[in-house]
């Protein structure tokens, strides 16, 4: 069985990350698209702590010892996912910027070449 606290953790952390993004998106401080990834994830959450049974039925199929282990495994890698997913954008986007100053630097040198 999912101890109690578990279940009222998950719960509890799904309502305030759903809060959080809610009001990220209000102030456009967040992409839609990533909101939709925390409010799902919150609700799957929000679902394993309301029907424990679906987490336990996994947990022992998979080799589980605990429930509880498999809970935390799923929000490491969801976690580990998410970073990497990020990661992968911050170097796209780094190596754009890197694009965009080098095109900005080459139409200043040419400006100032015309001007001349």
């Amino acid at each position: 069985m999912l101890p109690l606290n578990l279940r009222a953790l998950l719960i509890i952390g799904a309502f305030l990350a759903f809060i959080v993004v809610t009001r990220k998106v209000k102030k456009n401080n967040v992409l839609i698209e990533d909101a939709v990834f925390w409010v799902v994830i919150s609700c799957v959450f929000v679902l394993l702590a309301l029907f424990p049974g679906i987490a336990i039925n996994i947990a022992f199929a998979l080799g589980f010892v605990s429930p509880s282990n498999f809970i935390y495994l799923i929000i490491i890698v969801i976690l580990l996912w998410k970073v990497f997913v990020n990661s992968s954008e911050i170097s796209r986007l780094k190596s754009k910027v890197n694009e965009l100053a080098q095109e900005i630097g080459l139409k200043s040198i040419d400006e100032k070449k015309d001007a001349k």
